[in-house]
């Protein structure tokens, strides 16, 4: 087993099961390997969370930027909102509880995915957008892109929403679709409107 390998089945086991409440013991038990060969990838339980959300986030990276290749902007919107809400389906709430408050290095990590990179893609696809004239002529890109980067940092407060009525999925859909009706010109809604009844958004 190689290190990439280990840490995508670690990741498994904190999202079915939570982070804090498996121990080292826990981990090397459920992945059948031994602790010796756990701490040869990990030096304790905060680097080896630490090291799993870094994994993830290059990974998401990695896709996203595969993903928004080819297509005008809305589609390529529609593209990383797919993406971020795939990846959000099967995240529970303890582990966002657990990251933000018991591994705050891990949690930096996916905070500077959202602010930087979720941010540069999003400024990128509304200056695209608008000169395809699919998004108004009247946006500023970067206070546009960071309204939806709070947007989406709002879907984790758990004082704002019920998550025992909804899901982390369903709230970035409902954003998703919030954002692209609020930015798009009069020739993006009717290209949203025909897209949306094709894939059924």
């Amino acid at each position: 087993m190689d290190k990439n390998e280990l840490m995508e089945r670690v990741a498994e086991l904190f999202m079915r099961l939570g982070i804090k409440s498996l121990t080292m013991d826990d981990i090397s038990r459920l992945l059948g390997i031994s602790k010796k060969t756990l701490y040869k990838f990990a030096k304790d339980k905060n680097d080896l969370v630490k090291q799993t959300m870094q994994l993830a986030i290059e990974s998401d990276q990695q896709c996203l930027s595969e993903l928004i290749e080819e297509g005008n902007a809305i589609d390529k919107m529609v593209a990383i909102n797919d993406q971020i809400s795939e990846k959000l389906e099967n995240i529970q709430p303890a582990v966002i509880f657990d990251l933000q408050k018991y591994y705050p290095e891990a949690w930096k990590i996916m905070e500077e995915h959202k602010s930087v990179f979720i941010y540069n893609q999003v400024r990128q696809n509304i200056v695209n957008g608008v000169k395809e004239g699919l998004y108004r002529d009247n946006l500023e890109p970067e206070l546009t892109s960071k309204i939806y980067v709070s947007l989406v940092n709002s879907i984790f407060e758990s004082n704002l929403f019920d998550l025992k009525k909804t899901t982390y999925q369903r709230l970035h859909t409902e954003i998703a679709r919030y954002h692209l009706r609020g930015i798009a010109s009069e020739k993006g809604l009717k290209y949203i409107k025909s897209l949306f009844k094709k894939i059924k958004y």
